[in-house]
């Protein structure tokens, strides 16, 4: 019996903590450190499980072990597979299921790469349909798909939809589905639990949440689906580095204590946000006023660390940005430093020009807050 927390009646913070980990041996670390391997001794027949470094490593295998707990906890029949970022994790579900002529349902304002993903889906002759992530749109499409994508919170909009429903109505007309769980995390929501047949993320976020590891995961419970997932993996060769995955798997166990901190504060600045003239579009699923809210209620356990909001103009969004002391003006999201940006920056997204993904991160709430509530007077002027 592994040492690892599998018990689906632990803690998140046990959980986190404990995930993963190999049985205890005397006089051997908890959590043996990353394996820089290319190939093992491999003489006579293939038996084992590691014998050439691009298709497994033990280091991997821990990973794997913790995100799947955190994923499922106390769940047979998941596997995890880790990959060398979100959007090699996010490739390999789609181009590992779909085939020329078949048709996926995608959001249309999701991550910001998926108009690329679009494109080269139709280049490969596979149909691609989109609709916003709000009110569930993307039930309309879902006739003759064979796949259908859900991003819940959207990036960088926070829309939520009812992950439930749309699988009951995508798993009646045959059709797999997978989540991008990278904004809420496996401590937000479990998109498994809630019938999904993959979870999908950017362990770059908050996973790790230390800025300092590129990473992605898909979590299945299909076997011939993970199985087809696995095989792109090899083929492809999106792997995680060794130190990369030893890195995720030490960071995961502050996970608890990290979503915590900044999923809170997430909701105090939001509601320090609201009280501003200056301030429109603000979103953030916890607030009880958001247009999300109710559904991401029913399905969240916590709202995440990602607030949005819009101000008047572009100048005056730059100039709020230049102005902040304790955040760091760059992109991705969930690190323990907070980060914003200017979202139209990059193109791809359909935002304003005055648009701000704020992404909140370990500092004291109240210094935080007061470092925001400085930078918008002083823009203003």
């Amino acid at each position: 019996m592994s040492d690892s927390a599998a018990d689906g009646g632990a803690g998140d913070g046990t959980r986190a903590v404990r995930a993963g980990l190999p049985e205890s041996v005397k006089y051997e670390p908890t959590l043996p450190g990353p394996v820089f391997a290319a190939h093992f001794h491999l003489p006579g027949e293939v038996a084992g499980p590691y014998s050439y470094g691009r298709d497994d490593n033990p280091t991997w295998t821990h990973l794997e072990r913790a995100i799947g707990e955190l994923e499922a906890p106390g769940r047979d029949g998941v596997e995890t597979l880790a990959f060398a970022s979100g959007m090699a994790a996010i490739s390999a579900v789609l181009f590992s299921q779909l085939r020329a002529g078949d048709t996926v349902v995608l959001p249309n304002d999701g991550y910001q790469v998926l108009p690329l993903v679009r494109a080269q889906l139709e280049a490969y002759g596979i149909e691609v349909r989109t609709a916003p992530t709000g009110d569930d749109a993307q039930l309309g499409l879902l006739d003759g798909a064979k796949l259908l994508w859900l991003e819940t919170p959207s990036n960088p909009g926070l829309d939520v939809c009812d992950i439930r429903r749309l699988v009951e109505a995508a798993h009646a007309r045959g059709a797999l589905v997978a989540v991008d769980n990278t904004l809420a995390t496996p401590l937000g929501q479990r998109p498994l639990e809630l019938g999904a047949d993959f979870a999908v993320a950017s362990g770059t976020k908050q996973l790790t949440g230390h800025g300092d590891v590129l990473l992605g995961y898909v979590a299945g419970t299909d076997a011939a689906a993970m199985t087809a997932v696995r095989r792109w993996r090899k083929v492809v060769g999106a792997i995680p580095g060794p130190m990369e995955a030893w890195l995720a798997h030490r960071s995961i166990a502050t996970l608890q204590l990290r979503v915590d901190r900044q999923d809170a504060t997430a909701l105090i600045l939001a509601e320090a946000l609201r009280g501003r003239d200056d301030v429109t579009g603000l979103r953030y699923p916890g607030l009880p006023d958001d247009p999300s809210h109710k559904v991401a209620s029913r399905q969240m356990r916590r709202y995440g660390c990602v607030v949005s909001f819009t101000l008047p103009t572009r100048a005056r969004a730059e100039r709020f940005l230049d102005a902040l002391r304790l955040v760091d003006d760059a992109t991705s999201f969930g690190g323990v430093r907070s980060t914003a940006e200017r979202r139209g920056r990059w193109g791809g997204d359909a935002v304003p020009e005055g648009f701000v993904r704020f992404s909140v991160g370990a500092e004291d709430p109240e210094d935080l807050v007061a470092d925001v509530q400085r930078a918008l007077d002083e823009s203003a002027r």
